[in-house]
This record gives structure tokens, C-alpha cells and sequence, in this order.
């Protein structure tokens, strides 16, 4: 009975999971909300800041500090192995639904794109970033990533295995596809409000310090073989080859 009641909780922390990412696109893409990132604002500038600049904190404390494998061995004390990833799934659901439900736009415009053109080019990059996401949590296994897997396999009364490292496609150019793919998300909007901008930069600089602390949980899980990867390929921009221009000698 105890594995059909962790098994029907990963599910229902994945499916909320689904639905909090089909609304972090409306969110940021403001489609059909009427509180979403460049909403028109309902309170003074000061106000708003803060509470947004609290609800990112909130975020980024509990998005870091429950990943970090120190915290993991503390709280699993209390919260069975099998549903531990599924615990942190639905704690980050809870995060972002309060993020986007007491978000408080602020208006200000930084940049506004009229043309169709433009406007169509930033909507790929938007579309392209969250098809990044979900191809690279399935190159690395999606179901491992929001704890599926783990009470999968508790169902069926199998131990679990840690994932094997692995640099599937887009890990072959840079260490953090998925990063990228999030970043192309935070940015590309047609139009950019104070609000959205105060988010971006945030999101940015969270993403830029949790790459650091998760790199130094790699480096110690899989040793020198990440610490060789970490070497070769670059962090979030792919290597460009520039030509070299080879000199002719004279005979």
C-alpha cells in the first residue's frame, strides 16, 4: 500500500509540475493572464519592487538550498528516500505558483518591438528556449530530473540507481543547455517592461551562482570525469572556430 501511495504522490507532484510550466509560458509570455510579467501595474512602483524582489529571494533559496546534498541528507531523516525528488518537485511548484500569483508588474517600458518582423524573431527565440528545456531534461532522463523514476521503481520494489554521466548532444557544446534554454526564455520579449527587466536580472545571476554550486556537487559525485568536462567545454556560450589565415612562404 505504502508504495502505491508514494507512486500516486510523484504523480501528482509531476502533474502539477506540467501545469505550472504550461503556466510559466502564459507568465511570461503574457498570454491570457491578467497578471502576467508586463501587466499593467496595480501598486506603487516601491511596493511592487519589493514583493518581487522577495518572491525571486524565496525562489532562489528554496530551489538552491533543497539541491544541495548536504540538505538532502539532513531532511530525508524525515522524508522517505522514493519521494524525496518528488518533495522538491512540489516545493519548487509551490515557489513559482507564488511567484507568478503575486507577481506585481510595475510598468516602464525598456524596449517595445512594432515590428512584425522583430516581434516574430523573439517569439521564436521564446518558443525555442522552452524546447530547449524540455529536450535536455530528456536527454538526461526528464523522469529522473522530477522524481518519477525514483517511486517507479519503489512501485516495483527495485533499488534506485544514481544516473550515470553522460554528455548527450547540446552537452557536447556547453555544460548547461538547460540553463540556456531558461535564459532564452527570460529574455526574449518583444516587449520589456521594469518588471520583466527586475526579473531577467535576477533569474540571470541566480542561474549564474547556482551553475557554481552545482558544478563543485558534480565535480565531488563524479570526480576527475566531470572535473576533464568542466575543462573542455564551455559553461553557456558553444566554441566558435574562427578560420586561421595560413601564411604562404616563398620558395
Amino acid at each position: 500500500m505504502k508504495r502505491i501511495a508514494f507512486f500516486a504522490y510523484g504523480v501528482a507532484c509531476y502533474a502539477m509540475f506540467l501545469g505550472v510550466f504550461l503556466y510559466a509560458i502564459a507568465f511570461l509570455g503574457n498570454f491570457g493572464l491578467a497578471n502576467s510579467i508586463d501587466a499593467a501595474p496595480r501598486t506603487h512602483v516601491g511596493w511592487a519592487l519589493l514583493i518581487d524582489v522577495a518572491l525571486l529571494g524565496l525562489f532562489a533559496v528554496q530551489h538552491s538550498l533543497m539541491a544541495r546534498p548536504t540538505f538532502k541528507r539532513w531532511w530525508t531523516k524525515w522524508v522517505p528516500q522514493p519521494i524525496e525528488r518528488s518533495t522538491y518537485v512540489l516545493a519548487s511548484n509551490a515557489a513559482l505558483l507564488a511567484l507568478f500569483l503575486c507577481w506585481q508588474p510595475i510598468g516602464g517600458q525598456i524596449w517595445n518591438l512594432e515590428h512584425p518582423a522583430a516581434r516574430g524573431v523573439m517569439y521564436g527565440v521564446f518558443a525555442g528556449g522552452w524546447l530547449t528545456i524540455l529536450a535536455t531534461t530528456f536527454l538526461i532522463n526528464h523522469f529522473d530530473l522530477f522524481g518519477m523514476r525514483q517511486v517507479w521503481l519503489y512501485l516495483r520494489g527495485k533499488p534506485y540507481t544514481p544516473l550515470q554521466f553522460t554528455t548527450p548532444g547540446p552537452y557536447r557544446l556547453v555544460r548547461h543547455p538547460l540553463y540556456v534554454g531558461w535564459l532564452m526564455t527570460f529574455w526574449a520579449s518583444p516587449a520589456m517592461t521594469v518588471a520583466h527587466l527586475v526579473f531577467a536580472l535576477a533569474t540571470t545571476a541566480y542561474i549564474l551562482v547556482a551553475i557554481q554550486l552545482e558544478e563543485r556537487n558534480l565535480a565531488e559525485f563524479h570526480g576527475e570525469a566531470y572535473r576533464q568536462y568542466r575543462r573542455r567545454v564551455p559553461m553557456l556560450l558553444p566554441q566558435i572556430p574562427f578560420p586561421t589565415v595560413r601564411q604562404r612562404t616563398k620558395v
